[in-house]
């Protein structure tokens, strides 16, 4: 045997406490699992040919379930990250508005910042030609 039902085995892994999925799509999940199969299987007949019949005509009905519900959640799969990708889309162009007009702001600021430089930086040259013309007053003055 492959487990030996003596042994104890323990995993050393937290208790998982959030989950991607929500409380609904797990509901979900649950009844696409749970729900009975349109076909039900045949009843075994009192002759072995009708059995082997029966068997693989119930191999192929039970395949077919499975392929279905495979599909059914393949297209569920789909459908949530579809979803998804909307939600992170339409965050990510909320983001990038937002971004936008950061950077609107900020160059505007930057203008606004550049002009008053040069502003401070004509008035510093006006006044160091005033602070020249009057220490050439104060030295003829002296001398």
């Amino acid at each position: 045997m492959f487990f030996d039902t003596k042994e104890a085995v323990r995993f050393s892994c937290p208790p998982v406490l959030e989950t991607i999925l929500t409380p609904g799509e797990i509901e979900e999940l649950f009844s696409l699992i749970n729900e009975p199969g349109d076909l039900e299987s045949p009843s075994s007949g009192s002759q072995g040919s009708n059995r082997a019949v029966y068997s693989t005509q119930e191999r192929k009905i039970r395949r077919m379930q499975s392929n279905r519900e495979s599909a059914r959640r393949s297209r569920w799969r789909k459908k949530q990250h579809v979803d998804n990708m909307g939600n992170q889309m339409n965050r990510l162009r909320a983001e990038n508005r937002e971004l936008k007009n950061r950077l609107g702001l900020t160059m505007h600021h930057n203008l606004l910042l550049s002009i008053e430089n040069e502003s401070l930086r004509s008035e510093s040259l006006a006044l160091m030609t005033k602070l020249s013309d009057l220490i050439g007053i104060l030295d003829t003055m002296l001398l």
